[in-house]
C-alpha cells in the first residue's frame, strides 16, 4: 500500500511566509504598544491641572502641611523663687517611696510606722533624709537644698502625728537681696 503524497496546501496557512514579514511582525508588536503608551502619557501630562477649587500646591498649603506639631519648653528654676514647700518636695520626690511604703519606707500618715522614728529626733530624721538609711539614697535620689529637704522630712512627720517645728530659713538665704 502506498500512499500518497501529502500536499500542504490545506488553507490553513498564516499570514507570514518568509523570515522578513516574521522580524517585521515581532517589532511592529513591541514598537506599536510602547509608542501608544508613550503618547497617551504625554498627552496626560501636557498640563498642569489643579483640581477645581484646589489649592494644595500653593505656598500657604504647604507651609500649613510642613508646620511643627509642638514645641518644647524648658523651663529652668529661677533663683528669686525661694525654697521649695515641705508639700512640694514630698509630693515631687518623696511620696515615690513614702506614699505606698516601698522598701520599707514608712507610709505618709501611719502614725504607728512614723512613732518610733519621731522619738528619736528631728536632727536624727533630717540626718537619715539627708544621708540616705537603708534602700533610701540621700535626699531621696534627689538633687534639693538641705532646707528643702528638712521641710519634707517635717511636713511627712507631722503628716504622720508628729509635732515638728517648721525649719527657719537658712541665714545666708535670708540675707540674700
Amino acid at each position: 500500500m502506498s500512499q500518497a503524497p501529502q500536499s500542504h496546501e490545506s488553507g490553513h496557512e498564516g499570514p507570514i511566509q518568509t523570515p522578513q514579514q516574521l522580524m517585521a511582525a515581532v517589532a511592529a508588536a513591541f514598537i506599536v504598544p510602547v509608542a501608544v503608551i508613550a503618547l497617551l502619557v504625554n498627552y496626560v501630562n501636557s498640563t498642569a491641572k489643579d483640581a477645581a477649587g484646589s489649592d494644595a500646591l500653593s505656598g500657604q498649603a504647604t507651609a500649613q502641611r510642613i508646620m511643627p506639631v509642638g514645641t518644647v519648653e524648658i523651663k529652668l528654676a529661677s533663683a528669686n523663687t525661694g525654697p521649695r514647700s515641705g508639700e512640694e518636695v514630698y509630693k515631687a520626690q518623696c511620696v515615690n517611696c513614702h506614699g505606698a511604703g516601698m522598701l520599707g519606707a514608712p507610709k505618709f500618715g501611719d502614725a504607728g510606722a512614723w512613732s518610733g522614728r519621731l522619738g528619736q529626733g528631728d536632727a536624727k530624721l533630717l540626718e537619715h533624709a539627708l544621708k540616705g538609711l537603708n534602700a533610701m539614697p540621700a535626699q531621696g535620689g534627689a538633687d534639693y537644698s538641705d532646707h528643702e529637704v528638712h521641710r519634707a522630712v517635717v511636713y511627712m512627720a507631722n503628716g504622720s502625728g508628729g509635732k515638728l517645728a517648721e525649719p527657719a530659713a537658712p541665714a545666708a538665704a535670708a540675707s540674700a537681696p
